[in-house]
């Protein structure tokens, strides 16, 4: 019992005089950090001083702007346009302009071109002058045997509408 009690007793104070204090090690590391001998910092690069430039086109077309956009909106400052939210849409409206394929033209029975659109889920639809196409609130306004023209009320970004004139172009052989 007493070999039991001497072994215990020896080996706790061996497991003691092994532990060392993490913080004792720290101050110590950063005590060396401290004597070493500072780095010398880069001087800051010269820079030269560039030429003033006075912009004296403050009255021509913004760069900024699609040269038809900015068209578009001098001629329609001061016109307010707004669509039509109480008209009940038509099935062309569903689609963007852009997804949609004039596929021909044909005439019917009172003598008015009518066109013929292929919708991206491939299905015909006909179309007359007047009738409506594209997210935008697009009227067609003219149809040839080659091309529909419309107009569409787009957003202006100062919450307020312009008109844009847009076109869908058969794309093939001509009939």
């Amino acid at each position: 019992m007493k070999i039991l009690k001497i072994t215990s007793i020896a080996l706790l104070g061996y497991a003691l005089v092994g532990c060392d204090s993490r913080i004792d090690y720290v101050n110590q590391e950063m005590a060396n950090i401290r004597n070493q001998p500072a780095l010398p910092i880069e001087p800051a690069p010269d820079f030269s001083a560039t030429e003033t430039f006075n912009y004296a086109a403050h009255q021509l077309k913004s760069p900024f702007l699609p040269s038809s956009l900015a068209a578009e909106l001098k001629v329609m400052a001061g016109k307010r346009v707004y669509p039509n939210f109480s008209r009940q849409l038509q099935p062309l409206e569903s689609y963007a302009l852009e997804s949609l394929n004039m596929k021909g033209s044909m005439k019917n029975q009172a003598g008015q071109i009518v066109a013929l659109i292929q919708t991206p889920d491939s299905e015909i639809e006909r179309i007359q002058r007047g009738s409506y196409m594209g997210l935008n609130h697009g009227r067609v306004t003219n149809i040839t045997p080659t091309q529909i023209d419309l107009i569409e009320i787009i957003p202006d970004g100062r919450e307020g509408y312009v008109e844009r004139p847009r076109s869908l172009v058969l794309i093939g052989p001509a009939p």
